[in-house]
């Protein structure tokens, strides 16, 4: 059981209930990680747009975004974040397990091409020590065509994961079933 109190559907009323209303036309159903922010609508709202801009990104490709997620849940032991992007490469972009794993250990991918390899390696390492970012290290990306917007936006994604695998753990939100 979380350690917050979380909305099960039926027990969503007003603003909270639109706000699953609009997720179950989407998704069919209301997971956990929308519940995981169903004591605060507004972070609810924030994190759909989040979603919602991540999505239909026109650069950073959904098999690049769910690595950096998976890479950086992996470390933070978010099982249910691992289990979902894993979920999303294996029935959406036809990855194996295996390279699922491979990716993991290496960060990298023969399903990623070269440029969003770079880029999902900056990413981790980024996250990692923050503080040995450098000009070359930028200079790299750009060498393969990465814009300052992606590069942002694709630190920002995986940032943003680490702050949502912080909440689910803390919360013990994975470990509760709807």
């Amino acid at each position: 059981m979380p350690l917050i109190k979380t909305y099960e559907t039926e027990e969503a009323t007003g603003e909270l209930l639109e706000i699953y209303n609009e997720i179950i036309k989407v998704r069919g159903s209301v997971g956990n990680n929308a519940k995981l922010f169903s004591s605060s609508p507004e972070l609810l709202k924030q994190q759909l747009d989040f979603i919602k801009y991540y999505s239909t990104h026109p650069t950073l490709s959904m098999p690049l975004l769910a690595s950096i997620r998976i890479c950086v849940s992996s470390k933070e032991e978010c099982n249910f974040c691992i289990d979902f992007n894993t979920a999303l490469l294996v029935n959406y972009s036809k990855w194996n397990l295996e390279e699922v794993e491979f990716m993991k250990k290496n960060l990298e991918s023969k399903k990623l091409t070269q440029k969003e390899n770079a880029l999902l390696k900056f990413v981790i390492n980024s996250m990692k020590n923050p503080h040995k970012v450098d000009k070359n290290d930028i200079d790299a990306l750009k060498k393969l065509n990465w814009e300052d917007k992606d590069i942002l936006d694709a630190l920002n994604h995986g940032a943003r994961m680490l702050a949502t695998d912080i909440l689910f753990n803390a919360f013990k939100i994975e470990d509760y079933e709807a």
